[in-house]
């Protein structure tokens, strides 16, 4: 069976990720164990998913069709601290993330850290501002592609903003 458990103590509770960013999961043991393991419940799938398991010596098992490149855990020689690392976020990583230990046959499970993905926020160059019209910003594009190939760069994401 699962179960929930104060030996376990993770941090963040949630987590706003980006797509294509890094993130990092914590995990605080009560005492040492001979490994954490971790699990991923993704409410859009209806699964709990076994990721990786890393053992005192540092040695991983992954899970069934786990990408190794995208998961590691880094442990604390107190053998009592691990971090999950997930790399180049994507929508399909959204889902509670669970740290676990095997204790007398039972997983004890972690409080769960929710990992939402979202978006990268479009940077300010890209946007104009409300105040002016669509075609001021094509003006400026095309003046500044006459000034330099440095300016017509800054310019260029609002221009393709409006096609």
């Amino acid at each position: 069976g699962f179960c929930t458990n104060l030996l376990l103590v993770q941090t963040p509770k949630h987590i706003l990720a980006q797509t294509n960013n890094n993130t990092e999961i914590h995990c605080e043991l009560r005492k040492e164990h001979a490994g954490v393991y971790w699990f991923r419940w993704s409410q859009e799938r209806q699964n709990f998913e076994f990721l990786i398991f890393s053992n005192l010596l540092g040695k991983a098992t992954y899970g069934a069709n786990i990408m190794q490149d995208k998961f590691s855990v880094h442990g604390a020689s107190s053998h009592t601290s691990y971090s999950l690392h997930i790399s180049h976020l994507h929508a399909s990583d959204n889902g509670t993330y669970y740290c676990s230990v095997s204790q007398s046959s039972q997983l004890l499970l972690g409080s769960g850290t929710q990992l939402v993905d979202v978006l990268p926020l479009p940077s300010k160059t890209t946007q104009a501002p409300r105040s002016k019209k669509p075609m001021q910003c094509v003006t400026k594009s095309k003046a500044a592609v006459k000034k330099g190939m440095a300016e017509s760069r800054l310019r260029l994401p609002c221009k393709r903003g409006l096609l």
